[in-house]
């Protein structure tokens, strides 16, 4: 689904998942504002790979459905492994 790199360190995660989407939240949004014992939260300090239904499935038919049955089961599986370049 998902292959972030950080070619200075040679660190790589792949994010594999039964999901058929992924939001990325990248902390654009982040302003330095503090947490914690004073350690700011400094824009794009960050990144969340969230693997989900696509948001408006509900309203589109031709989306996989997020409709789960009473008596179903609904199983769903996020992988997310850390490797190193060669």
């Amino acid at each position: 689904m998902a292959e972030l790199v950080h070619a200075p360190s040679g660190r790589v995660l792949t994010l594999s998942t039964t999901e058929p989407g992924i939001q990325i939240y990248t902390g654009n949004g982040l302003d330095g504002t503090l947490t914690g014992p004073g350690r700011p939260y400094h824009q794009y300090a960050g990144v969340a790979l969230e693997t989900q239904h696509f948001p408006d499935s509900p309203n589109r038919p031709h989306f996989p459905t997020t409709e789960v049955r009473p008596g179903t089961e609904y199983r769903s599986s996020t992988v997310y492994a850390f490797t190193a370049l060669q």
